[in-house]
């Protein structure tokens, strides 16, 4: 069944103070809130941006803070979730971390950064020690911060919880390789940057909208969450039939010479899993498990 959600990302440069942080962010808050997000997702440590590494470190605020206070009481008037990376000082801790709060303002959920860079580490930033995934109205949410893009256990662990959006926050881009983990592991990806460089990518590692550095540090786009990507071999076969029989209704992207497709249903009384069913498509996961299966089959013989 379609889920479409809107998201919206906010990038800028950092200003050097927190209350200077602050307002160039509510700012942006407020042109995001014209297309009433579901979720609007910040960059990262984002009211420590511009800041030196001391300054940066001694910004940590605790959960029940200003800046979540604010945001928590801009989430409960929008109705909308807000995904708030900051440096949060814990008990005796301080973790790089992204605080979601929901439509009613409290806390959904957390992720503390799993790969803190060295310089975060010897500024004595704590490491978070999972990956997070957070059950929403709209599906289901997980986080990466900066550095983690260069680790697979995050994406790992984020895709046995089954994600479908990842929220990526970040001091850098992060480029390709937020398209190969979209790719990868086939799902969503927006990220929101200390520049206005954030992204939105499908789960074929397609760019679908960018921040506009100088123009709209604001991405705003509508996605629906409904969607699985499989593998054409065994499959190409009925996609045809599937298109015959539900027409606009599903959308089917292949991209060719990676082999593989994206079907997004946009009914409102069966899921891409339950067509997937119907037609008895190989599913991703299924394929290769499959392939694992039959290798060791055979070199067991």
């Amino acid at each position: 069944m379609a889920r479409w959600v809107r998201l919206c990302s906010i990038n800028f440069h950092g200003q050097g103070n927190r209350e200077a942080n602050w307002q160039t962010a509510s700012q942006l808050l407020e042109q995001a809130l014209w297309d009433k997000p579901d979720l609007i997702l910040l960059p990262e440590t984002f009211t420590g941006l511009g800041m030196s590494e001391r300054d940066w470190f001694n910004n940590a605020e605790p959960l029940d803070g200003e800046t979540i206070s604010r945001l928590s009481d801009m989430a409960r008037r929008h109705r909308a979730y807000i995904a708030c990376p900051i440096l949060l000082r814990h008990r005796s801790a301080v973790y790089n971390a992204t605080v979601l709060l929901n439509r009613d303002g409290e806390v959904a959920g957390s992720y503390y950064k799993m790969f803190p860079t060295l310089g975060e580490l010897s500024l004595g930033v704590t490491p978070g020690t999972e990956a997070t995934v957070s059950e929403t109205d709209f599906g289901k949410v997980g986080f990466a911060i900066c550095f983690d893009l260069n680790f697979r256990e995050v994406a790992d662990d984020l895709h046995a919880k089954g994600a479908e959006l990842v929220c990526f926050s970040s001091m850098y881009p992060g480029g390709m390789q937020l398209q190969h983990w979209a790719m990868e592991y086939h799902w969503w990806m927006l990220s929101a940057i200390g520049s206005p460089q954030g992204v939105l990518v499908d789960p074929l590692g397609r760019v679908r909208k960018g921040a506009q550095p100088g123009y709209q540090p604001v991405l705003s786009a509508s996605v629906n969450l409904d969607c699985l990507v499989a593998h054409l071999d065994y499959n190409h076969d009925k996609l045809q039939q599937i298109k015959r029989d539900y027409g606009y209704e599903v959308e089917i992207d292949i991209l060719q010479p990676e082999a593989r497709f994206l079907l997004t249903c946009h009914r409102r009384d069966v899921s891409a899993a339950e067509i997937a069913k119907q037609y008895d498509l190989l599913l991703w996961d299924d394929y290769f498990q499959r392939a694992r299966h039959e290798r060791s089959t055979r070199l067991m013989r």
